[in-house]
């Protein structure tokens, strides 16, 4: 049976969300059970079947196509259509067209849904720390922000932000995070209180906290009505790897799937 995470937020009607786990698929051991990364190693067809389950479940509240990125660590954001292909290459992405589902997959990185209070536009991040560090969110809002803008004329972008909610999924989290000092100097040169997101550890590392960086960074971009991850440890894919697929703690031997989090408009 599927196991979903419905953010907890107060999304306007009409917009929907939610992010997978790993139960609910056909993939077997490293991948068990609904991995959804076609490029993981994982069983083509088992992948396709994952896939289709979710649709099928998306579809019950208003999703039609579901485009699954090919996600690059960049800083890209895609406008859909209901003609983007599988696999178009971004880590981003933005609707402001109904069943056009928002995709990010995800397994230890940092799954970032944006939805505009009025309900017309929705958008979804791939953050992991170089897409965070590049300015992912901000290209993001960006993409966001212009298809508000051209269903509300008369907004100005500050008000876009002010009337932007956002919800952080599932991420590795800062008890498991570590990272080396070119990490922690990506974020403080551009923003120095961004210190206090990092732990120094023995030998010149430090436990990094993604989710607490995302927030900054929203925070920075006017967007203050965040939900979801607050760096506890509920939230840590490391941590919970018998739910969420984990890259680079799970207890899988040979690799991991990846889960998704989706956010579309039904109307």
């Amino acid at each position: 049976m599927m196991d979903f995470l419905r953010p907890d937020w107060p999304a306007p009607p009409g917009v929907h969300a939610l992010c997978s786990t790993r139960a609910g698929g056909v993939s077997q051991a490293p991948f068990a059970s609904l991995n959804l990364g076609d490029h993981v190693g994982d069983d083509p067809a088992a992948v396709h079947t994952n896939r289709a389950r979710l649709l099928q479940a998306l579809q019950t509240e208003g999703g039609r196509h579901a485009p699954f990125l090919r996600q690059v660590h960049g800083t890209h954001c895609l406008t859909l259509s209901p003609h983007t292909p599988q696999g178009s290459e971004a880590d981003a992405c933005a609707s402001a067209e109904a069943g056009l589902v928002c995709t990010i997959m995800v397994a230890d990185c940092l799954p970032v849904l944006l939805a505009h209070r009025s309900g017309a536009v929705v958008a979804a991040a791939h953050a992991g720390w170089r897409g965070l560090a590049a300015g992912v969110l901000t290209t993001t809002f960006e993409r966001f922000s212009a298809l508000a803008l051209t269903r509300q004329a008369q907004a100005a972008p500050k008000t876009i932000a002010s009337q932007t909610l956002a919800w952080l999924g599932p991420c590795i989290g800062p008890q498991a995070f570590e990272v080396g000092a070119e990490v922690r100097q990506a974020f403080c040169a551009a923003d120095p209180g961004a210190q206090g997101c990092f732990v120094a550890r023995p030998g010149g590392k430090y436990l990094a906290d993604l989710a607490a960086l995302a927030r900054r960074r929203l925070a920075a971009l006017g967007i203050t009505a965040i939900y979801g991850n607050d760096s506890t440890p509920p939230w840590c894919t490391v941590g919970n790897a018998s739910r969420f697929f984990s890259h680079r703690g799970g207890s899988d031997a040979g690799g991991s799937g990846r889960f998704a989090a989706c956010i579309w408009r039904s109307t």
